[in-house]
């Protein structure tokens, strides 16, 4: 590809809906994904995420609705025409070809000049230098998913679409391919979109996320904003761990709710609720939630008493699963510790509220075969 092309600034996806039958694997999505940014679209099996992405590519046809980068349709184009690129899961490198040959190819398909130089840069951006004339059964799988970004990066794509691109790796390499992919990113500054299941590797990596359900997006944002303040049960429950409690409206104390749960009260901020009477439903994630001494004073103002049911190392801390004496077993992220007998404290602000008519077990429930 002729590398003095206008780069576009952005990839939009309009009213995009894909139908298998009567089933709607995309359903009327909008969005736009700023050009460089490290975007995610993350959701369990089955939401639309990677149907999506094939759309994008050219692999799968939409039912309606536009693709554009920039101002150019390209929602009917074949894939090779389209600057668009991408790596899947699988790497499907040639295995017959050297890592150079590998990266090498698609110029040598173009025709294109300067090759030599164009390749060892990219072996280079990727640090795979030293490796050009192994064949690719010789790499870990870690060098193998980098020789196919550097395959695929060659061809200066606007957009780079990564397909579950870690999901064969074992977990320590997973995390080192995190943090190679979003360094590579930034050297290169074009547009990432990522499709995972793992909610560790959309927050580590991508500058926003889409948390896609039933193909639909559920919330976006900066990673962030989405783990910290949740809209729905489903993103609360999908992105990490937490803990829900469902409770009534006490009344107002300056800039917070008092909420009555069971025989205790506690307090949300004011500020993240219409809800001024009635229901409300209210969340804490595991990390905010400290297990105090019980009674003394300077302690986090929401409290509430129980016993140690569970313990489970997970090295930097110990998760604890604590009974309330109402009976809902409750997370906390400490270190160890040894009372069995404990006060649960967090913050006020570090709370969330939810929408009470909500089903409370969306996003529990789900599969992660892709």
């Amino acid at each position: 590809m002729a590398s003095n092309r206008p780069k576009v600034e952005d990839l939009h996806l309009v009213n995009l809906t894909k139908s298998f039958g009567d089933f709607k694997a995309v359903d009327n999505l909008t969005l736009t994904i700023p050009a460089g940014s490290f975007f995610a679209l993350l959701g369990p099996s089955g939401c639309g995420k990677t149907t999506t992405l094939r759309m994008v590519a050219g692999l799968e046809e939409p039912t309606s609705g536009q693709i554009k980068l920039g101002q150019d349709d390209i929602t009917n184009l074949p894939p090779y025409k389209r600057w668009v690129n991408t790596v899947f899961q699988s790497y499907a490198l040639f295995p017959h070809l050297t890592i150079y040959e590998n990266v090498a190819f698609g110029l040598r398909r173009q025709k294109a000049k300067d090759i030599d130089n164009q390749v060892k840069a990219m072996l280079e951006l990727v640090e795979l230098t030293t490796q050009a004339q192994k064949k690719p059964q010789q790499l870990s799988g870690g060098q193998q998913q980098r020789v196919a970004v550097a395959r695929a990066l060659i061809n200066e794509p606007d957009v780079l679409l990564l397909d579950e691109p870690l999901g064969a790796l074992d977990l320590k390499l997973r995390r080192q391919m995190q943090l190679e992919l979003k360094r590579i990113q930034t050297e290169v500054g074009i547009t990432f979109v990522h499709v995972t299941h793992d909610q560790e590797e959309a927050m580590t990596m991508a500058d926003t996320i889409a948390v896609m359900n039933e193909g639909k997006i559920e919330q976006m944002g900066s990673p962030i904003q989405i783990y910290e303040h949740p809209k729905t049960a489903f993103v609360a429950n999908f992105l990490g761990q937490t803990n829900l409690f469902e409770g009534t409206v006490a009344g107002i104390e300056g800039d917070e709710l008092a909420v009555k749960v069971k025989d205790v009260t506690l307090y949300v901020p004011l500020s993240s609720t219409e809800i001024r009477s009635g229901r409300i439903v209210f969340g804490v994630r595991p990390e905010k939630v400290k297990i105090v001494d019980q009674g003394k004073t300077g302690l986090p103002k929401n409290q509430i008493s129980g016993s140690i049911k569970l313990t489970a190392f997970v090295g930097v801390s110990t998760q604890y699963e604590v009974i309330t004496n109402w009976g809902q077993e409750i997370s906390a992220f400490e270190q160890n510790i040894d009372p069995s007998a404990v006060s649960l404290g967090w913050e006020p602000r570090h709370s969330f509220v939810l929408d009470p008519d909500q089903d409370l077990t969306a996003g529990l429930d789900t599969s992660w075969d892709e």
